[in-house]
């Protein structure tokens, strides 16, 4: 089985890809939760042409990426989960889910520190907010995280059929939880108890610097709701919400390629200021009597 799915890795993280993109634009189209303020062609053109150019750049720098490092540290007895006596499944599923919590922390950390947010500012300065959301982010952010992948996985030690699974879980739940898509409250609420939702997602996207450091998971719930990151829905609902960073709003930054890349070296040391996470003023700010749905 293992030498099947790396065999035809490639082909099944395509077709995966291809088909949840597939099934979220229709979705997008027969239900969409907000009117979207930019149109497909104008903010799809930039924000698949950076996921062409990162694929590129990551195929460059990184040939074995991620499922290389999994499969040298089988190989090579290496990390805790080679060490560790497990079953296989046990194995399986402790990878996967401790994998997401680094992206969780990682999310935090890019936050936390200055420099990293204006890298990060290109994801959350898409001025509408769709499947094409959770995938547009900076060349050297994509760089910055498959760094930190490989050496989590240096340090785990993963079965390389985990690290297939989780990279098509997380592009998969990337693009459901950025999705303009609307939900039943009752299915948004029991959906929400295990992943993240579109609704609870678009939190974090919002202008307001006490809703952009909240809700930081894109795949398990839970590391919000144990980490005081949580924050059940924006203050002006998911309507009247504004979507994006307040000082970018120049439709030639924010929507065209070259724009985009441009964001991190623009100085912004006010925007820098309110967006990075800074716990007192989040604290003081959120409203107490927000609850879940």
């Amino acid at each position: 089985m293992t030498d099947f799915i790396l065999t035809h890795e490639m082909a099944i993280r395509l077709s995966a890809f291809f088909g949840v993109f597939t099934l979220m634009a229709l979705w997008e189209m027969a239900t969409p939760c907000r009117r979207l303020s930019f149109s497909r062609l104008q903010r799809w053109s930039g924000n698949l042409g950076i996921v062409i150019l990162n694929s590129l750049l990551l195929r460059l720098l990184f040939p074995a990426a991620a499922v290389g490092m999994a499969a040298f540290t089988t190989h090579a007895g290496w990390g805790l989960l080679n060490v560790i006596s497990l079953p296989y499944w046990l194995s399986l599923t402790t990878a996967v889910v401790l994998l997401d919590l680094v992206i969780y922390l990682q999310h935090v950390m890019i936050h936390a520190v200055p420099m990293l947010w204006r890298l990060h500012r290109v994801h959350h300065a898409d001025p509408d907010y769709d499947l094409t959301t959770g995938a547009r982010f900076h060349p050297i952010e994509i760089i910055l995280s498959m760094v930190i992948k490989i050496a989590t996985i240096a340090a785990l030690g993963p079965p390389v059929v985990a690290v297939i699974i989780f990279e098509i879980v997380l592009n998969g739940m990337a693009m459901f939880n950025h999705a303009n898509i609307s939900l039943r409250p009752g299915l948004d609420h029991r959906l929400r108890r295990f992943v993240v939702t579109p609704d609870m997602h678009r939190v974090h996207h919002s202008v307001e610097p006490t809703e952009t450091n909240s809700n930081f998971g894109f795949n398990l719930s839970v590391w919000d709701r144990l980490m005081g990151t949580y924050q059940p829905q924006p203050r002006l609902g998911h309507q009247q919400m504004r979507i994006g960073v307040s000082s970018l709003q120049e439709p030639r930054l924010i929507t065209r390629l070259p724009g985009m890349l441009m964001i991190p070296f623009i100085q912004d040391k006010q925007d820098t200021d309110v967006y990075s996470i800074n716990r007192r003023y989040r604290d003081l700010d959120r409203n107490p009597g927000d609850t879940d749905p």
